[in-house]
């Protein structure tokens, strides 16, 4: 079961998971505003929505062109959902809601380009339209879709599958703990079990955690300056945290950790020109880039690709990809596999030509070389998920350092294999060894093995391989397979990293 729902979950953007989740949670609230479950006309419910849709539309469309900067349609429409999910609705009669409505709309959008350094946006959109609209003209979110039991199932299910797509739980789980802590500790009541109740069944908690806590833009890369991030969040998120009169709030609460995680991550959006692609194995390329200023990154980490296109399908104009280049390259380098049939962001990257740009940000991952050099290591890579190990050799050349590494890698042809100029290099230069697996060869290969990776290859060509730390990059599916290979061969879990990425590609 658990297979079958990250397969689905797999084909899907996170952006477009999220947008789903929020959909079903307004039709459920519809339909129970219908039945009379929820205290909301469906009217009010429907017209709220529409309204506020429209205005983020117009809003973004207007700042987007001002600005000249590259958006993506999805953001617009999760962060008018999720306005219409926090604020109460309203009917067309009731003018100062109406107002509120469209107060808040655009100052949601227009914070994404105002309150933006380097094109990229501080704060979540919607936290911080709602706490503006309580400070300049006193209306403030009831953020009614928390207060619910009858959508709870709901906020939970599809908020644990989002959480599962970007694996975000350490996240959560800080915010889980600090908060109830929090609340449990300044609660005046000598049942501390009621203000935990109240909290987890009749409040924003779950809703803010899952949704606008976990929005890739202003999450801090890195477990540990997540769990710091959620932390905080929830430590100020608990009802009875104040500075003298001045009470915290839900939306208040998350703009602070909005500037932690915006002090503590990698800055700004890169604008990169194509300045030429290259052939890298059989149906895979090297898009090689221009960036507009220099970009710094660990050899092994990865970016959000974001490239406009007309009639995204269900992976949307935002990818993640490792980058393929050594830090020390004067060039950023994406290497991308084309299958049939090709998503719709791939044929988009595919018509690119030379002079085009594309947009980077949110440089994160922490699949990269342990800083202590004496450490051996194995990586294991599939087809163009030997990427991040491009990366990884490639600066070990660049900068001349030795480690003890022997890389796996499995394709099913010669023809698929890709950069096996650098890793040759490497095994002449700096003694890594790169052994080569091929699954479909119908003749053997000099210098190569066929057959597929599995405990016997690993054994024989890895002698002290449980004196190593397994890197494995690769399709999902493989990934795992992997991890459990070398766990029944006694590899401890503590030594095994995987590439990951809050979306597969």
């Amino acid at each position: 079961m658990i297979s079958y729902i990250d397969n689905i979950l797999n084909r899907i953007t996170m952006y477009r998971l999220v947008l789903y989740y929020l959909v079903v949670l307004f039709i459920a609230a519809f339909v129970f505003g219908f039945f009379g479950v929820l205290p909301y006309d469906p009217t009010a419910m429907a017209f709220s929505v529409l309204l506020i849709l429209a205005v983020c539309f117009i809003t973004n469309w207007i700042f987007a062109r001002i600005f000249q900067a590259a958006t993506n349609i999805e953001s617009v429409y999760i962060t008018a959902l999720i306005l219409a999910l926090i604020i109460t609705p309203v009917t067309a009669t009731n003018h100062n809601g109406v107002g509120f409505l469209i107060f808040a709309s655009v100052w949601a959008m227009a914070s994404k380009y105002l309150f933006a350094i380097g094109k990229k946006h501080i704060f979540n959109p919607a936290a911080f339209a709602v706490a503006l609209t309580a400070l300049l003209i006193n209306q403030s979110a009831t953020w009614w879709v928390g207060g619910n039991l009858a959508l709870l199932p709901f906020v939970l299910v599809g908020g644990l599958l989002v959480v599962r797509k970007i694996r975000r739980f350490d996240l959560i789980i800080s915010f889980t703990i600090v908060s109830l802590v929090t609340i449990i500790l300044t609660s005046s009541s000598s049942n501390y079990g009621t203000p935990v109740v109240q909290t987890l069944l009749h409040s924003s908690f779950f809703f803010l955690m899952f949704v606008m806590l976990t929005e890739p833009l202003t999450t801090p890369p890195g477990m540990t300056l997540r769990v710091l991030y959620g932390a905080l969040v929830g430590f100020l998120f608990a009802p009875n945290i104040h500075i003298g009169t001045f009470y915290m709030t839900p939306e208040l609460a998350l703009l602070v950790g909005n500037v932690f995680s915006y002090l503590v991550s990698p800055k700004g959006r890169y604008m990169l020109t194509l300045a030429r692609i290259e052939k890298a194995a059989n149906d895979a390329y090297d898009f090689v880039f221009k960036s507009d200023r220099p970009f710094s990154f660990r050899p092994g980490q990865y970016v959000e690709w974001t490239l406009p296109h007309h009639y995204p399908d269900d992976r949307g104009n935002r990818r993640y990809f490792t980058i393929a280049s050594s830090p020390a390259e004067p060039e950023v380098r994406l290497g991308v596999k084309f299958y049939e049939p090709p998503s719709t962001f791939k044929r988009a990257l595919a018509a690119m030509r030379v002079g085009n740009t594309i947009s980077v940000s949110q440089l994160a991952g922490g699949f990269v070389l342990p800083k202590n050099k004496e450490k051996k290591l194995v990586f294991i890579a599939g087809g163009i998920g030997v990427t991040p190990f491009r990366s990884m050799i490639h600066y070990l050349l660049d900068i001349k350092e030795p480690r003890s590494i022997i890389m796996l890698y499995a394709n099913k042809t010669v023809a698929d294999i890709a950069y096996k100029d650098i890793f040759d290099r490497a095994e002449l230069e700096l003694g890594i060894k790169t052994v080569y697996s091929l699954s479909a060869e119908k003749t053997p290969v000099p210098g190569m093995i066929s057959a597929p990776i599995d405990a016997e290859l690993i054994a024989r060509e890895v002698p002290d391989y449980r004196e190593r730390i397994f890197y494995i990059s690769g399709p999902h599916g493989m990934v795992e397979s992997f991890k459990k290979t070398l766990i029944s061969m006694g590899v401890s879990r503590f030594k095994i990293k995987s590439d990951f990425f809050p979306g597969f590609t």
